[in-house]
């Protein structure tokens, strides 16, 4: 059975930490699976991954931002998860659609309707069977980002240099899509440590999905 997870949630809120858990996991018990991230996951995307993550593209449009986004996704859509999810593999991805709408449509402002048209013509309205939010604190979320940046050399710090009420709003977003959807959205305290929030994640998909 093929299955779709996704990971969101603000900066420095643990995703990778979390997605690597699981990878682990599910090699252990060895189930056939595909790792990828957005925006990214494809050549094309992640020469659109380092535009958008820049710092050096501060003042990219957010209309722009958007598209670039879409663009990304479809060849990541297209390429990646839709031939994995035929394979019957489970897909983790890192950040998908909810990203969109908390980030460009809460943060930026831009029209969510909108952005739900977009998302349904450039991926066939295709949305994750389960999605884990981390939830942490803004402050405590960029706090980490920041000391993590300290350490990586990669320039991926565009989103952490906005100012903090934009990232209050990414935030609130999530929270307000996981009270929209709450059977696909699980909510998690990201304040929990690693090994307590893997234990929960992998509780809820051998209970549903996996065991």
């Amino acid at each position: 059975m093929s299955l779709f997870i996704t990971f969101e949630g603000i900066e420095g809120c643990g995703k990778t930490t979390q997605i690597g858990l699981l990878t682990s996991y599910l090699k252990r018990i060895q189930r056939p699976f595909l790792l990828t991230r957005e925006p990214g996951g494809t050549e094309l995307g992640e020469r659109i991954r380092q535009i958008l993550l820049s710092s050096e593209n501060a003042r990219i449009e957010p209309m722009a931002e958007l598209f670039l986004y879409a663009a990304a996704r479809i060849q990541h859509f297209r390429q990646v998860i839709s031939p994995a999810l035929h394979g019957r593999k489970v897909v983790l991805c890192d950040r998908f659609a909810d990203a969109t709408l908390a980030y460009q449509g809460y943060g930026r402002g831009l029209d969510l309707a909108w952005i739900e048209k977009i998302h349904a013509r450039t991926v066939e309205n295709v949305m994750p069977d389960l999605t884990f939010l981390l939830d942490v604190p803004v402050e405590e979320g960029l706090r980490r980002a920041l000391k993590r940046m300290e350490k990586d050399t990669d320039k991926e710090d565009r989103f952490e240099k906005e100012a903090l009420d934009f990232h209050q709003r990414v935030r609130e977003g999530y929270l307000t899509l996981a009270r929209r959807e709450p059977q696909r959205i699980v909510v998690l305290d990201g304040m929990k440590d690693e090994e307590t929030l893997h234990h929960e994640i992998v509780s809820h998909l051998s209970s549903k999905f996996i065991g």
